[in-house]
């Protein structure tokens, strides 16, 4: 079959079926922005569905679905280059010629599969409508591709798995702190669902799977990522040396990690590969949405950049299926956990240490120390210890200390502590 025929088949398929049932996110995409909209977020963190959801608002606004055009360039049946491209509006203009395109809205999903997809996009928005959605699994797409040819003419969204809050949505489950927190009932259905959540993480269809199927699904979404996003794109030749350092990564969840351990490690076991070889890898994780870095507060930004760094992981869930879960790494989940929350609060993170360590500070303006279990006195001690540190440093009033289910108000040297219950820091967005 001729490529025009085959994308006809694709476009009159998408035309025919209903839209599967959304859950609405915290996200809404904008119509009408005069913007090309990019959607980036990692594989199965509900990119497709962004844009389902908002293909569905046309239709609840009266917007003919053939007006919709939508393709996911991971279709197997679309192999496509970048001289292909134009077959899209070819067959798509020979399939409806009594639409005018000025009023098609266009929805690319995975575009960063077709090279050069930039400047086929640019041309659609340029000389035929800016009702333009695109998605991609990688952060580049709105990197390098953008910056050179999409300019100032984007406005960027980026997708992560669910929020706690979310995730309750998935559940169906509604908690009014008001009420609900004196209902033992409901507090412990509350709580075994964040068990749930700090246990499988948010990915949606893993939030909506049978228990018995999450870790195999999980695992599944980590070797896609792998060789699709990281070994098939950037045509890396040692699957082993990447998988072992991911793997050392996830162990140094919450610590400070080091590429010229993790680089002698690999020398000593008699395992070629060159150190910066290591750091692009790191680039490749982030750059695909598997983890993310936070560095180290200096006054100096240059220090800031070279210094010390922790790595956290998208979603729990990844990261049990990378490593065997223990509760013995409870406390590193829940940092790893609260990460995931602040990231979708805040712009700026960091984490401080001087003579002690507080785990977060966030838009220089709130710090926040993660403590699965704040019963233990020296661990006690530690955290207050850490979190005042910091304050001081920063001048800031009070601070807060996030724990599995432990909460107090404390008041030491002047600084309001509050000590919360990660659920209900989640929920209550107290920060």
């Amino acid at each position: 079959m001729k490529k025009k025929d085959v994308l006809k088949s694709i476009i009159v398929e998408f035309h025919s079926w209903n839209l599967p049932s959304v859950i609405d996110r915290e996200i809404e995409l904008p119509l009408n922005s005069s913007k090309i909209i990019s959607v980036v977020g990692s594989r199965r963190a509900g990119k497709t569905y962004l844009l389902f959801r908002t293909i569905k608002t046309l239709l609840d606004r009266g917007v003919d679905k053939k007006r919709c055009l939508y393709l996911n360039f991971e279709d197997e049946r679309l192999e496509m280059t970048q001289q292909d491209l134009d077959l899209i509006l070819q067959a798509y203009r020979e399939l409806y010629p009594e639409i005018d395109l000025e009023k098609t809205y266009f929805f690319f999903d995975e575009v960063q599969n077709v090279n050069g997809w930039e400047k086929f996009v640019r041309r659609i928005y340029d000389t035929i409508t800016k009702n333009i959605f695109i998605t991609g699994s990688n952060s580049k797409l709105l990197g390098d591709e953008i910056a050179t040819s999409l300019r100032g003419r984007t406005l960027k969204y980026e997708i992560n798995p669910l929020t706690f809050e979310e995730f309750l949505k998935f559940k169906d489950f509604k908690f009014n702190f008001k009420v609900d927190f004196y209902n033992s009932k409901k507090k412990s259905l509350l709580i075994k669902f964040f068990e749930e959540f700090l246990k499988y993480g948010g990915f949606p269809e893993i939030a909506l799977m049978r228990q018995e199927l999450k870790l195999r699904a999980l695992q599944e979404y980590f070797n896609v990522m792998i060789y699709r996003d990281m070994i098939e794109r950037y045509n890396i030749k040692d699957a082993f040396v990447l998988k072992y350092f991911i793997k050392r990564l996830a162990e140094n969840i919450s610590s400070t990690f080091s590429v010229n351990k993790i680089y002698n490690e690999l020398k000593s076991q008699g395992i070629k590969i060159g150190k910066n070889t290591l750091y692009d890898y790191m680039e490749y994780m982030e750059t695909c949405f598997l983890i993310g870095l936070v560095k180290k507060h200096y006054a100096s930004i240059l220090k800031s950049e070279l210094g010390e760094k922790k790595v956290y992981f998208i979603d729990n869930g990844l990261l049990n299926a990378i490593r065997a879960f223990d509760k013995k790494n409870l406390g590193a989940l829940l940092e790893n956990l609260v990460w995931r929350e602040l990231i979708s609060r805040y712009e700026k993170i960091v984490f401080f240490k001087e003579k002690r360590e507080c785990d977060f500070v966030v838009d220089d303006k709130i710090a926040i120390q993660v403590c699965y279990d704040f019963t233990d006195s020296k661990t006690r001690k530690r955290e207050i210890d850490g979190l005042i540190e910091c304050c001081k440093y920063f001048n800031f009033k009070e601070g807060f200390i996030i724990t599995f289910d432990d909460e107090e108000y404390l008041l030491k040297e002047n600084i309001e502590i509050h000590v919360v219950p990660a659920y209900k820091f989640m929920l209550l967005k107290d920060g």
